[in-house]
């Protein structure tokens, strides 16, 4: 992602202000700066090749800033909104924080395609060689694994079952298929339905060989990249899977927020253990040591839902688009920073 901070030096400006310094001055200071912002050269290499003190390169370097003989822009693409971002991470503790534009076209919309696009780039950053990257079940999940056109060799295995196993191709054990072949490495499907009837054919199931052996990795998973649901129809996979009376029942707990099908009260701790018995997927406790957990959500409609999951501690990092990230700014009292990946129980 072609996201990094850009450092644009003019040459010499014929500003009036910058014309106070004398000549010699001016063609000193330009070259102190070429050396510093387009060379990168140290201070101290620079105070040696003029033979002066590091301090006076310093006063050099600030004087050409206010005379105006170098004009440093700070510019990302135009969809990114860098100063968002940044905010976002400082509020919730985050690691990294990326902010896309919202299309004007589709405010109601959660999770739109660009943000897949985006999150697909910072994959292409955080995973390293020799990592294992664990993908769960989502549409912005499966919208980042068609965008990928770049992985470092890695494993890469899925951390929950299908919406729908009828429908796996074109869902999640695509998206992990695919991620495996652009990194060129193994890929670990689970070819099973995200929830069960009850607890007890959900446990047959995890000992079944192929799911098994994808249970195996999930202690080694390095990133993982999950999606994050709001307790309402057609925003929430597991919402949409459950009967009305669970439903209901469900919502008088509190709930507010999905993600991996494990549910989450506004303040960001977990409830409702029981679903979590019947379901396929990674454990809380396990999303809790990985140490980089990527989520991409955005739109409004899922606003409330992606701060209660930050509030969780269990996010490291993540994608979302300008809308949501407006409400996330003012969003109750300042939660606890992410990085201390706090207890979703509370403990």
């Amino acid at each position: 992602m072609n996201s990094s901070e850009e450092i644009a030096v003019s040459g010499m400006s014929a500003g009036r202000s910058a014309m106070r310094m004398g000549p010699a001055e001016l063609v000193q200071a330009a070259a102190m700066a070429r050396r510093f912002y387009l060379e990168g050269k140290s201070k101290i290499q620079i105070a040696e090749e003029f033979g002066v003190s590091r301090f006076k390169v310093a006063r050099v370097l600030e004087t050409a800033l206010e005379r105006d003989l170098v004009r440093i822009e700070i510019r990302v693409p135009a969809e990114l909104d860098a100063e968002r971002s940044d905010a976002l991470r400082a509020r919730y503790g985050l690691r990294h924080a990326v902010v896309v534009e919202s299309p004007a076209e589709a405010e109601e919309t959660p999770d739109p395609e660009n943000l897949g696009e985006v999150a697909a780039d910072l994959l292409g950053e955080l995973v390293n060689e020799g990592d294992v990257l664990g993908l769960a079940w989502g549409r912005s999940t499966i919208h980042m694994a068609a965008a990928l056109d770049r992985l470092p060799p890695c494993t890469v295995v899925q951390l929950t079952g299908v919406y729908d196993a009828g429908t796996a191709e074109r869902g999640s054990v695509e998206a992990v298929r695919r991620a495996a072949q652009v990194s060129g490495g193994d890929a670990h499907p689970i070819y099973a339905p995200m929830l069960l009837p009850d607890a007890a054919t959900a446990g047959a199931l995890r000992h079944q060989t192929g799911i098994a052996r994808a249970f195996e990795y999930f202690d080694k998973v390095t990133v993982a990249c999950v999606s994050i649901g709001s307790w309402e129809p057609g925003i929430s996979t597991v919402h949409d899977m459950l009967s009305d009376e669970e439903r209901a029942h469900y919502a008088s707990l509190g709930v507010a927020a999905e993600m991996s099908a494990h549910l989450f009260d506004a303040e960001g701790r977990r409830i409702g253990r029981d679903l979590g018995e019947r379901c396929i997927t990674v454990k809380t406790d396990q999303l809790r040591r990985i140490p980089e957990v990527v989520a991409i959500a955005g739109g409004q409609r899922k606003a409330s839902a992606i701060d209660a999951v930050l509030r969780s501690g269990l996010v490291t990092s993540l994608v979302t688009d300008t809308s949501a990230a407006d409400y996330l700014m003012t969003a109750g009292p300042t939660p606890k920073p992410a990085l201390s990946r706090a207890d979703p129980d509370g403990h």
